[in-house]
């Protein structure tokens, strides 16, 4: 068992939910999160520190079998080859040592 982690920009939400099924994935959490690209320029330049200077995005995570995860990344990795942008969905894997 291993933990597949996802992000990606908000706009590609619906896109990462079809990779998953695609992959057999069925079980997976999601969270809405702020993604930044140097941070720290972006808070500098900022007059009004209330305004948000990240991206609206998603993390996705599940606990699943690493054939699994392995048909996901060849799935993300076509649909970073055909997108153009400077924002690709992005994926980590970690081992699992113990779960219950």
């Amino acid at each position: 068992m291993k933990l597949v982690i996802i992000t990606a920009v908000e706009e590609y939400e619906r896109d990462v939910l079809k990779m998953f099924r695609q992959a057999n994935i069925e079980n997976f959490s999601s969270s809405d999160i702020d993604g930044h690209k140097n941070a720290a320029v972006l808070t500098a330049s900022s007059w009004f520190p209330s305004i948000k200077g990240g991206n609206e995005s998603q993390m996705f995570f599940s606990f699943t079998e690493e054939r699994y995860i392995d048909q996901l990344f060849e799935i993300i990795l076509e649909f970073n080859e055909r997108t153009e942008t400077s924002n690709p969905v992005r994926g980590i894997v970690l081992p699992i040592e113990k779960f219950i």
